[in-house]
């Protein structure tokens, strides 16, 4: 549900009692697989037989096999809090170069975030619509991180048209002012199929924490680190605001050039437990070192779906 505000944006809300029905198929796991060298650019020309995948440590049968440059769902999710005011020009940049750079099919939605978290523009394909929405955004306020991530992977995973989905994040702070925990974002990314990529523009020698704690940079770093690890994406945290340009226009690149891997689990059980999913490649001879990185788990449904059940 997204009421109407001033300003155009429609503010996303926290819904209480809401079933949340699981996306992952028992019957077909799939698996976005980004493969990359030392330098982070994208490596290609890998097949079937160079990929093992394990779940729970169990090797399985790869059914699905895909190396396409296909249309996906995405939002941004943008800070939007008063110490965003002198980086927001040129992370507007920046996030239109991703637009730019991504495939022209991609759908694509805006949510900002200060206070609360706001869709300023829903999924569209017009970059002029992206660049007006960009243009509105007004820095103030504090920082509901949270919110907005929650709410942007119920977004996406509930309205985005594309089987592919991600969330590219920008922020330069640790949450202050979200409704919802860490811990429930972190449950969330367990139960829907989004990649997420995490910008934080961060203060390198941040010492508020003093000798005992860490300090709202770290704090910042670590959450954004186990968001993005959790989903198969990567979280960066450049030491200017000059390089987020580039930034952006890599993990465009590394979006496009997904390898989409597929099986039928072992395990057959309708249990709702989480599972383990590790990917190896064995790289043919003559290709550099290799990052893998894919979402590490996944929650089983705890039901037959409905067509199985009523043929």
């Amino acid at each position: 549900m997204f009421p109407v505000i001033s300003g155009g944006a429609q503010r996303l809300q926290k819904e209480s009692g809401r079933d949340f029905q699981i996306s992952v198929d028992v019957e077909l796991v799939q698996l976005p697989v980004s493969v990359a060298d030392r330098d982070g650019r994208p490596v290609i020309g890998l097949e079937q037989q160079h990929f093992q995948v394990f779940e729970d440590k169990v090797l399985q049968q790869i059914s699905l096999f895909q190396h396409e440059d296909v249309p996906i769902s995405v939002g941004l999710v943008i800070d939007n809090s008063g110490s965003m005011r002198n980086k927001r020009e040129r992370v507007a940049s920046a996030a239109l170069t991703f637009v730019r750079e991504s495939n022209a099919e991609d759908e694509t939605f805006i949510v900002a975030f200060d206070d609360s978290a706001y869709l300023e523009q829903d999924f569209t394909q017009s970059i002029g619509n992206l660049m007006d929405a960009l243009d509105n955004m007004d820095t103030r306020g504090e920082t509901a991180f949270n919110d907005a991530v929650f709410l942007s992977l119920e977004h996406v995973e509930g309205e985005g048209r594309m089987d592919k989905k991600a969330l590219l994040v920008i922020t330069d702070g640790e949450d202050n002012k979200s409704d919802y925990e860490f811990r429930e974002v972190m449950d969330k990314i367990k139960e829907v199929d989004v990649t997420v990529y995490a910008i934080g523009l961060l203060e390198q020698n941040d010492q508020r924490g003093g000798f005992f704690r860490k300090s709202p940079s770290q704090k910042a770093k670590k959450a954004l680190e186990e968001i993005a690890e959790a989903t198969g994406g990567k979280a960066f945290f450049p030491e200017s605001l000059a390089e987020v340009e580039e930034l952006c226009r890599q993990i465009a690149h590394d979006l496009r050039n997904h390898y989409t891997i597929g099986y039928n689990p072992s395990n057959k059980a309708f249990d709702g437990t989480y599972r383990t999913i590790e990917v190896k490649v064995n790289a043919p001879r003559g290709f550099p070192k290799l990052e893998v990185r894919t979402k590490p788990g996944y929650t089983a449904p705890t039901r037959k779906p409905a067509s199985e059940n009523n043929p």
